[in-house]
């Protein structure tokens, strides 16, 4: 009750549009010291984290490539190995 009757006081001595713009520059400032000393650590710290995981994103690409070409390889090898196991095959019928 009595924060109320220093407030009317302030009105009444300086006038509400004083006493207003004041307030709001408190609102301000406390916002922007909030922003400066919670949110843009936890930012930066995030950020961070987004880094590592498009690197490791980026290398699980990489293995997925690799590892097709590997198998892009072991399948060519196969057709190859049953092309010649056919052409083996049909020569020796041809021969008998």
């Amino acid at each position: 009750m009595e924060q109320m009757g220093t407030m009317a006081q302030l009105v009444a001595d300086y006038g509400f549009p004083t006493v207003m713009v004041i307030g709001l520059g408190y609102f301000v400032y406390f916002v922007y010291s909030f922003i400066n000393e919670n949110i843009d650590p936890a930012i930066e710290k995030m950020h961070f984290q987004l880094i590592k995981v498009i690197d490791q994103m980026r290398m699980l690409d990489q293995d997925l490539i690799r590892l097709q070409q590997k198998v892009d390889t072991v399948l060519e090898y196969k057709e190859n190995e049953q092309k010649r196991k056919d052409k083996k095959k049909s020569r020796d019928n041809n021969s008998s």
